[in-house]
């Protein structure tokens, strides 16, 4: 997923020109718009949410605070860039511009997909190894987790400089990393940014639903304090991982087969399929804090304070002095983090 890079220039059938119509540029427009304004909303809710309330201020939603800039990236430069040139029905930016968005698109993807990776290894060693769990997610560990996750996600992208592939695609009006470079490139990125990831949080949230059936059928009474909030929470971001690999699973998945054998799977494309997966694979932006808000009373509460807020500036600082770092440093056992933070945390 090179940004857009799992499989943006996927294979020798490119037109020459964007996709004509006046139904099929409104629908993308509309399309990005909607996500583009949703994103930053709902985006900033949240983060302004977890800065709020000290219930929500923890080692786990440190790693959704980062999803969260992972998203927005997209939603402040590459997709206005988008919409622009849609209307413009082709890139009249320049290529620095081309360039830039091309790499802040791929910034945001392999942050994401990286992050959503993170939250299930957290999410795995709050619920399967909670004994360890204060040990192992200290303000500090969490903060290194964090720089490894972006460390990680700026080295994925670097090779696509080498291997010059950001090139603008008009059949998304898109700067993207395009893998028609090489089939070999195009595979491993597919597998290192996309499948592997997929599998290792698979794996984490396989071993929380063993653990979590073995509790309802007490299998492991010692495991019994498992609270409900720990349900909850996980299903949220369970969700919010099923949604990404919806998203963006079409996308790598044309990419894959076209590298494979591009003489034989590229003719039989529909150009529909590929433009309608690129969108889709937008659209996820704009879900997580959708998500949020609808699964998890803590951040419902709080979306609903912020809004009033706007009508009432004072409130949005009444919180503030309730907190500090307190929820992120406390040294609580792994028992008791278990218990009194389960029902606050993602």
């Amino acid at each position: 997923m090179s940004g857009d890079a799992n499989c943006s220039e996927l294979a020798p059938w490119e037109p020459e020109s964007p996709p004509t119509g006046g139904l099929t540029t409104t629908t993308l427009a509309t399309v990005l718009i909607f996500t583009i304004v949703v994103d930053i909303l709902g985006n900033v809710l949240v983060i302004i949410s977890v800065f709020r309330n000290r219930k929500l201020r923890n080692p786990g939603n440190m790693f959704v605070v980062s999803l969260c800039v992972a998203d927005l990236v997209v939603a402040v430069y590459p997709y206005p860039l988008i919409v622009f040139a849609i209307f413009q029905h082709e890139w009249t930016l320049g290529d620095i511009h081309c360039q830039v968005s091309g790499f802040l698109m791929g910034l945001s993807v392999i942050g994401s997909v990286f992050n959503i990776t993170a939250i299930a290894i957290n999410r795995y060693c709050y619920i399967c190894h909670s004994f360890k769990y204060d040990k192992l997610y200290s303000y500090k560990n969490t903060i290194c987790y964090l720089c490894l996750t972006w460390v990680l996600t700026v080295v994925a992208i670097i090779p696509n400089f080498f291997v010059g592939s950001l090139q603008y695609d008009p059949r998304v009006y898109s700067c993207t990393f395009a893998q028609t470079v090489s089939s070999y490139y195009t595979i491993a990125v597919v597998v290192v940014h996309f499948l592997v990831p997929i599998g290792v949080v698979s794996y984490c949230y396989l071993r929380i639903w063993i653990l979590v059936i073995q509790v309802k059928r007490r299998v492991k009474p010692d495991e019994s304090k498992l609270r409900p909030g720990d349900l909850r929470n996980f299903l949220t971001m369970f969700v919010v991982f099923v949604l990404f690999a919806v998203c963006w699973g079409p996308l790598n998945f044309i990419g894959l087969a076209v590298a494979i054998n591009p003489l034989a799977v590229a003719p039989k494309i529909p150009e529909w399929l590929f433009i309608m997966s690129y969108f889709m694979a937008y659209f996820n932006s704009c879900l997580n804090a959708v998500v949020y808000g609808l699964l998890n009373q803590n951040f419902r509460n709080e979306y609903k304070r912020i809004l009033l807020s706007l009508w009432y500036p004072r409130l949005f600082f009444s919180d503030l002095s309730k907190g500090g770092t307190e929820a992120l440093k406390s040294k609580h056992s792994p028992a008791a983090t278990n218990n009194n933070v389960a029902e606050d945390s993602i």
